[in-house]
Order: C-alpha cells, then structure tokens, then sequence
C-alpha cells in the first residue's frame, strides 16, 4: 500500500463515522491537531505509541499502522502555486508579505531563517462581530547561516551584529 492510499482509506473511515478532526486528535493524542491532521493527511509522522492509538481507532492492519510512523515524502500531492483557494491564499501571503518577514526577521535577528523544523503552530477562531476569525500562530526556531571559512575576527554565523 502506498502512503497515499492509506490517507484516502483513513478520510473514507472519518467520513463513514462522522469523526470530527477534533475526536481524532484526541483519540490520537499527544501532539497538536496542526501534527496529527498533518499526518493523517501524509505529511507528518505519528510516534509509535500515537501510531498504536491511530491503528486500533482506525481498525489498521500492522503495516499501515507502521506506515504511520515513517517519515513522509513531505509536500507531494499540492501543485504550485496551489490551485485550492483556502491554501492558496497562504501562498498569496508569502508572496505578498514575504518579502517584509525577511526583512524584518534579518534586522532583528541576522542572516538567517526560521526553522520550519524545529516549529511550533496553533490554529484558533476568535468571534469578531464582523465575522469570525482565523489566527494562525507560527514559532520557529532562528536559525543562522554559518558562514563556512571563517577566521580571525570574523563572525562565524549570521547572527544580529550590535
């Protein structure tokens, strides 16, 4: 079976049950819904005992139970630029304000990125009167590129020079 298979196969049994992402992430636990819808969806891994939890809720065989805790082939199955109008949209918002982050990250922290490893990501709605809203919350881990060579007085990363 491949990975994709197994993601068709979990969606068919949420929509056979009527499972809402929330009563599976719980089921699951241990991580945030970000991760485990992540996975489920093929993208992320489970650990083996959120993989154990996800086999017996989903009634998997010991193989697709192991597949979940594989590391994923990460980003297949989106065209880029996405065609989907909801993610499309946080690809529009790179675009758009990427350009700014970069900056604004460079000018507080050095030459570098932010980790999309070692990351951290919420998702909640807020009421607003004027319609309900989505925040998104990202924390990333900064890291800065080495400067390979580097000798003397020179700095060795890319961190925020005074």
């Amino acid at each position: 079976m491949k990975r994709e298979d197994l993601t068709e196969k979990l969606l068919d049994i949420k929509r056979e049950k009527g499972w809402s992402w929330k009563h599976i992430c719980e089921k699951i636990g241990g991580y945030s819904e970000v991760l485990i819808v992540g996975a489920i969806m093929g993208q992320m891994k489970l650990t083996k005992p959120q993989a154990a939890n996800a086999g017996e809720l989903f009634g998997l065989s010991k193989a697709e139970t192991a597949m979940l805790n594989e590391v994923p082939m990460r980003g297949t199955g989106t065209p880029m630029p996405p065609t989907d109008p909801l993610i499309y949209r946080f690809y529009e918002m790179v675009m758009v304000n990427g350009p700014a982050w970069k900056a604004l990250i460079e000018e507080e922290f050095g030459d570098g990125i932010m980790s999309a490893i070692d990351f951290d990501m919420g998702i909640e709605r807020v009421a607003n009167p004027k319609g309900d809203r989505v925040k998104i919350t990202m924390s990333g881990k900064f890291l800065p590129y080495k400067y390979y060579g580097a000798s003397g007085n020179v700095p060795e990363y890319g961190f925020r020079e005074g």
